[in-house]
């Protein structure tokens, strides 16, 4: 006997080291002396040591990585329980803490061995009421296609028994992804649901008429999310529907549903229209004051602070630095849980979040990033290099949990998990808004999630002013159209708006020109540094000035407060081109000309702000948001900044 397992034995008997029948015995059931990259499976009894073998291949054969250590410790947990897995595991759940990494490996070979035996004994997997989602082999979205994780669909929701077959059967064929699989499920469910209310529930093939897939569509447009109680987007309703159309197809093809009727079948008024956009809706952005109460709770965040080896204050450090790249930065969730581990990138005083923008292809973007942001990252980046993370997580600024197979950094389930939960646990939230007797009415928590981050982001800077090709590249998106979703002015507020400036008016002198709000709007579409009511100029749309856009010299210049940030702009602009004119040593009326124009607009925006610092807090911030719509509709306007005139060469 070795050193080590004499010693072992000398602890576990109390004799010498003399040969006898009992320390042969003992010697027998002995793992070897292990180094920390291997496990041995002798301690345990020959039925379930031959089980555990066989899970730990198929395990292998999953993709999924075999951690000697979890095996140890899951040996060290059986080698007392002479049992099967197949036959008695139940009392084995409690075996392992949750968080640790044993428990989901051991989960897993659980689950290889009860499957193996189900594949030897010839049963149809697909038999039951209840599909393993795994078993079945339904695709994932990984490189591989091949699920790794449990998951299971219970089919007793759908009460009539030959579309519980059906489902079951066009699953096999096809094999969807398991986000498939789900809008399958539901669309099937609610069709049944319909069905079901109808006299005889649609139970029998041969009894189904017009009423029942009548009741099917009624049912499956109908669709609520089961967490707002609002309609599902209609393209998901639309998917719903197109699916269980494409059920019935297939259940006719495989002759399935020989006995159901003709008038069971589609018709072309089984369509879901699209709807009308509500003019008041403001998109899912979340308003500004409410993410200020969410920044004056953030120290709560998250409640149950609980994340693989972490402990508590890390992990209220790696969430709350989360939470600010999402509301700071406007990136997808998927984007900011999978940033890489060195996201900051300096260049002088500017300071860029490097990320990769998966779903458009586009890798190593930059976004430059306020400083407090900056300082945040920073800080968890630091406690990031000292915490216990796993292995495959070390290029990853956010780690995964475990070091079990899978994403290498923060799930976005986690993630929207963990938000919702903090959330939740706030108390009531300030909607800004009143009831018939003035009472502030709470703000609806349902609609703070990871994504609305996003729209909050172009919401903000569209508010701000930002031009609309800025905030298409700030937003990285391909198509100016897209960028426009994400947030609205409503016709109310811009009606609204409009009255509010249309009283703050000024000449070019800085004078008060009030007009009406339709003067106004006729008036806005003419210029880019304010409104013009040169008639031949507003007729030709801003594109016909006598003078060429020099607006602070005209007339019939009409600036507003909502055109601040773009003159203060264009005098920056003009200062650097009379920076320029200077240093090419151009004629002096050149000089005189852009000197002229940078003084004039100065001289009516100091008259314009000292006007505004005279009113009132309410009526100011009154006229501040006005403005701020007003700016933000004009950000989505496709007009250059400034439209020169087209000088045609005559060839006679």
């Amino acid at each position: 006997m070795c050193i080590f397992h004499l010693r072992r034995w000398k602890k576990a008997s109390g004799l010498g080291n003399t040969a006898t029948r009992e320390m042969l015995a003992w010697s027998a059931s002995q793992p070897p002396f292990l180094s920390s990259h291997r496990f041995s499976l002798i301690e345990l009894p020959p039925l379930l040591r031959l089980e555990i073998a066989y899970a730990l291949q198929h395990r292998d054969e999953l993709g999924h990585n075999l951690d000697p250590r979890s095996v140890r410790q899951i040996v060290a947990g059986l080698v007392i329980r002479d049992t099967s897995l197949v036959l008695r595991d139940d009392h084995l759940d409690g075996l392992y803490e949750k968080q640790l990494s044993p428990h989901a490996v051991f989960r897993q070979l659980a689950w290889s061995v009860r499957r193996g035996f189900v594949a030897f004994s010839g049963d149809d997997p697909w038999a039951d009421d209840t599909i393993d989602l795994r078993a079945a082999g339904l695709k994932s979205r990984t490189r591989t296609g091949r699920r790794k994780q449990a998951g299971a669909a219970d089919l007793t929701g759908i009460p009539q028994g030959w579309l519980r077959q059906l489902l079951r059967r066009w699953t096999e064929a096809e094999r969807p992804t398991s986000n498939e699989f789900n809008r399958w499920h539901r669309g099937t469910v609610l069709a049944a649901q319909g069905m079901n209310r109808l006299p005889g529930g649609g139970a029998e093939l041969s009894e189904l008429d017009f009423t029942h897939i009548q009741a099917a569509f009624e049912e499956i447009a109908a669709a609520r999310n089961s967490r707002t109680g609002k309609l599902c987007a209609t393209s998901y309703r639309t998917k719903m529907l197109r699916d269980f159309f494409a059920l019935l197809d297939f259940g006719r093809l495989t002759g399935q549903l020989e006995e159901a009727p003709g008038m069971f079948a589609r018709h072309s008024s089984h369509r879901i229209p699209q709807e009308d956009t509500n003019e008041d809706e403001i998109g899912r952005a979340i308003p500004e004051h409410v993410i200020r109460q969410l920044d004056a709770q953030l120290d709560s965040f998250p409640v149950d602070a609980h994340y693989g080896g972490l402990d508590p204050e890390e992990v209220r450090a790696m969430f709350r630095a989360v939470y600010v790249v999402l509301r700071d930065c406007g990136r997808r969730p998927t984007e900011v849980a999978s940033l890489p581990r060195n996201c900051l990138e300096r260049e002088g005083d500017e300071v860029s979040l490097i990320w990769n923008n998966n779903k458009g292809r586009r890798m190593r973007r930059r976004l430059p990033i306020v400083t407090e942001t900056v300082q945040t990252i920073e800080r968890w980046q630091k406690i990031r290099d000292q915490v216990d993370a796993p292995s495959h997580s070390e290029t990853h600024l956010f780690p995964a949990a475990t070091d079990v197979a899978g994403l290498p950094h923060l799930s976005w389930i986690t993630l929207g998990a963990t938000l919702r939960k903090w959330v939740d646990s706030l108390p009531e939230l300030d909607s800004g808004t009143f009831d018939t007797d003035g009472n502030p009415l709470p703000f609806d928590k349902s609609l703070i999630f990871p994504y609305a981050f996003r729209h909050s982001f172009a919401q903000r800077h569209a508010d701000a002013g930002t031009p609309l090709d800025v905030l298409r590249d700030l937003m990285d998106h391909d198509d100016p159209r897209t960028t426009l979703g994400y947030y609205r002015v409503s016709l109310k507020r811009k009606r609204e708006a409009v009255k509010t400036l249309s009283l703050q008016v000024v000449d070019r002198l800085g004078a008060a020109s009030p007009c009406s709000p339709l003067a106004y709007e006729q008036r806005s579409v003419a210029v880019p540094f304010g409104g013009c009511t040169e008639p031949s100029n507003v007729k030709a749309g801003g594109q016909a000035c006598p003078i060429r856009f020099q607006c602070s010299g005209c007339g019939f210049y009409r600036p507003d407060p909502s055109y601040l940030p773009t003159i203060e702009d264009h005098i920056n602009s003009l200062r650097a081109d009379r920076e320029t004119a200077l240093a090419m040593d151009a004629a002096s009326f050149v000089v005189d000309n852009l000197t002229a124009q940078i003084v004039s607009y100065e001289e009516v925006t100091e008259k314009m702000r000292r006007r505004m610092a005279s009113m009132p807090d309410e009526e100011r911030a009154e006229l501040e948001e006005a403005a701020a719509v007003l700016r933000r509709l004009r950000a989505g306007e496709s007009r250059k900044l400034l439209p020169l005139t087209v000088i045609q060469q005559d060839t006679k």
